[in-house]
Parts: structure tokens; sequence; C-alpha cells
């Protein structure tokens, strides 16, 4: 049969009969299958906070399309939003990557890519927080200039705003050399989209968890010096992993986010061959080592937790000068009043980007 079909008419009327709709998981093999069979790339599979579209035309296959998790790091993206190192790991979840876009061989038709993006686009925002709990406000995609132009986003109205340095993130970092570099296109979907990932605080839906960090490099490799002076509480006999290093892998998966013993060995047990030599990890066969789960737990435990608070002082007086603004908290602490009855106000100076509390100030009012 013709891609048109018996008694249909072609052009603007195709057009408006296209209909977009998400995948559904009886339909995930078809998918996976056209798409390794029909796009330069191949299938790539869901990890993370993925969506796969299928576009149709009296029930026929017309496009595929797949929306993931933004890129980590992007050069150019990130100086187009303007939003800072701590912003960008926070607030990443509000982006998203058009990683795969293909239109099925018979159905190549003028207008017919934009049509089918632009539709996608109207629905992305409430199925993204209807599948994971919160909206998107930006789009983003790679486009390699070797083999495709981006005529299709720019035609789109999609934004394009720099290249890709090329290098291709790989298990434990990034690839030694340079391969193609990427046009990088946005498109935001809420219309102020930059301003609102670069304010100082998100209101909901935008947030999503805890206030977390992400630790620079020189963040890492400074860690593990605040805590070489405490004392170790364990016996000389059996010690693989120096308490500095232990302490420092520690506090870092905390400031990341990490809740609890298990999460924290976790944590460590996914930091890249880089990362864990700037903790200075214990190196073993090559390879540089991280604590375990018992190891985690029983320093922790036994380490004198006076030490270990004036070591993380320490830490945060020293990069919390990062902050470039600061956040005034005041609250009124309930059923406290002094021998004159007035109530008890505290006032707090809190840093936006590291969270570091400044100064705090105790003040009373008569009620």
């Amino acid at each position: 049969m013709s891609p048109l079909g018996p008694g249909r008419s072609t052009g603007a009327q195709m057009l408006k009969e296209i209909q977009i709709r998400r995948v559904q998981r009886s339909e995930e093999a078809r998918f996976q299958d056209l798409m390794q069979a029909q796009h330069y790339l191949g299938a790539l599979p869901k990890i993370g906070e993925t969506l796969w579209y299928v576009a149709t035309w009296c029930q026929e296959w017309v496009a595929l399309l797949s929306f993931s998790a933004a890129a980590l790091k992007c050069a150019a993206r990130d100086r187009w939003i303007g939003w800072s190192y701590r912003q960008q790991y926070a607030r990443l979840h509000l982006l998203a990557n058009n990683t795969r876009y293909c239109i099925l061989e018979p159905w190549r038709r003028p207008n017919l890519a934009t049509r089918v993006l632009g539709l996608c686009e109207r629905r992305l925002v409430q199925d993204w927080s209807e599948a994971f709990g919160h909206p998107i406000v930006l789009l983003e995609t790679f486009v390699d200039p070797q083999r495709h132009r981006g005529t299709l986003y720019q035609a789109a109205n999609w934004l394009y705003v720099g290249d890709s340095r090329g290098y291709r993130r790989r298990t434990g970092g990034y690839s030694p050399r340079v391969h193609s570099p990427k046009k990088i296109f946005l498109r935001g979907l809420h219309p102020q989209a930059r301003a609102l990932l670069c304010q100082a605080h998100l209101a909901a839906p935008y947030v999503a968890g805890e206030p977390k960090l992400m630790l620079t490099a020189a963040q890492m490799q400074a860690l593990p010096d605040f805590f070489r002076d405490i004392p170790d509480p364990r016996r000389g006999q059996g010690r693989r992993h120096p308490l500095h290093v232990v302490l420092s892998i520690a506090a870092a998966a905390i400031l990341c986010g990490a809740r609890g013993y298990r999460h924290i060995a976790e944590w460590a047990a996914d930091l890249s061959p880089e990362a864990r030599r700037r903790f200075r990890c214990r190196l073993e066969r090559g390879r540089c080592s991280v604590p375990s789960y018992q190891v985690i737990r029983d320093v922790i435990m036994r380490v004198d937790p006076q030490h270990l608070d004036r070591a993380l002082q320490r830490w945060s007086a020293q990069f919390g000068a990062q902050d470039s603004s600061l956040a005034l908290d005041g609250k009124t602490m309930r059923n406290a009043t002094d021998e004159e009855g007035a109530q008890v106000h505290i006032m707090s100076a809190i840093g936006h980007e590291t969270g570091h509390c400044y100064a705090q100030k105790k003040s009373a009012c008569s009620p």
C-alpha cells in the first residue's frame, strides 16, 4: 500500500491528521527494532528519565522520537543559560535531551518533521510531570554536522548556541581524544526558561529532592587535608584505608546528597578513577580502591565527633567564599521567651551556592 493510503489527500491535509502519542510497553520492542534499523546511531536503551514517542497517520507509524535526561556538562549550553555550578547540578532535571529523532523511510514528506516535533513539544511538559513528578523547561539536542545541518531544528525555532568540544562520555570519565564536535540546539518550553533556571530559589513544582552540592576537582583534592590531623581510633593492624581518605569520601558523599552508610558506600563505589585519585584512595593492583560499607560505618561511628565537626567547619569556611549571594532567613522560636516575656527571634545569613551559615543573630521583642 502507498504511504499515503488509498483515497487520501496529500500535503497540508496529511499534516493535520498526524497524531503523536507515547510508546506503550507492548510496543517498545518494535520501537527499538525500527530505531536500530533506520537511525544512523541505532537504538538507545532507556536510561533514567526517558520518554519514547511515536507519530502516527491513520494508525501507521510515521516517526519515532526519544527524550532522555540532559547532558551532565555542555559548555555552550551552560554559558547560554548563565547558571552557576551548583544551580546546574541541582536543576539539570529541568532539562531534557532529544536523543533520537527518526522519520521512517516511507514517510519522508515536506514539513512533516517540524510538524511532528511541534506536536511533541506541546505535550512534553505534562507528560514529563506525570511520568517523573516534575516538569521540564528546556530541551537540548546535538547534531552531527558531518551528517546534518540542523535545518529541522532551525525551522522549528530551536536556537543554535554553539558546538560541543567533541569529547565523548564513557565509563570512568571522558574519551582522551576529540571526536566530531556536535552543533548544539536549545528550545525553551517555558517563556522565561533562562531566568527560571538562574533564580536564587525555585518554587514548586520545579524543585526536586533536597539541595545538594556537586564537588569540583579542586574541592575533592582539598577535602582530605582537612581530616589529616584527626586521630585514628582504629588499631594499626589490618588498616587498609587512611582515616582522612575515608572521612573525606564520606563527607563528599553527604554533601552530594547521600544519606546513610550504605548510600555513602554506593556513592564511593561509583567514583570514577580520576575522582578516586583526587581523594588519594589506596592503589591496589593498578587500581584505586575505595573503602567498603563496613569500613565507612566503623570509622564514622568511632571517630571523635568534635574533631570531625571542626574539620568540616574549616572546609566550609574556606569554600564558603564561593557564594555569590546571601539569603536572610528569620524565625520566631515558639514557646521561647526571655526573662521579660519577649519572644526570641533568630536571623541567619545563608549562602545560596553552598548553604553555609555565615552569621546568626538572636534577638527578642515584645509580644
